[in-house]
């Protein structure tokens, strides 16, 4: 008996599990190549990360997006050498997890999982594409959720001035 007390009372674990990933959409600009810039190259990288998630229609499954824009320009005149666009996509179903906690859950936990092939593919196109392979370092989701959150009460708090 009190062994059925104590599992009613035991906090439930958040479940994940990877469906499938993919890329969906990819380009790579190789602008170094195209327009033949001359002299000393010493390359600056700029990387841009933004995500979006949705529900899709089968219980308790989500499509998570991952969109990267990574740049490259030459410090030395600001010349860009190469552009590349990544939207890699994974399907995860997710059981277990709060309402109120399911977004900031989509956001960082599903992101940090597919992060590792992000890496893998960026620094294959980039030494397939001419350039050193590009390791990308380790985003931080946690604080990229914060931060859009912040942007989002600073907008909401702006038009509520505004109004």
């Amino acid at each position: 008996m009190a062994e059925e007390a104590k599992a009613q009372t035991a906090p439930v674990q958040p479940k994940m599990q990877v469906l499938g990933q993919f890329i969906r959409d990819m380009s790579f600009e190789n602008i170094l190549a195209q327009k033949g810039v001359q002299g000393e190259v010493q390359p600056d990288i700029n990387v841009e990360v933004a995500l979006d998630a949705k529900k899709r229609p089968a219980d308790n499954q989500f499509e998570v997006i991952s969109k990267y824009t990574i740049g490259s320009k030459n410090k030395n005149g600001g010349e860009q050498l190469f552009l590349m666009e990544l939207e890699y996509a994974g399907i995860f179903q997710v059981e277990n997890v709060p309402d109120d906690q399911m977004h900031p859950f989509l956001m960082i936990e599903c992101p940090r999982m597919l992060f590792p092939f992000v890496r893998r593919i960026v620094a294959d196109v980039t030494r397939d594409g001419g350039f050193p392979s590009l390791n990308l370092d380790t985003v931080d989701f946690l604080a990229l959720y914060r931060h859009e959150i912040e942007r989002r009460v600073a907008a909401e708090q702006e038009g509520a001035k505004v109004n």
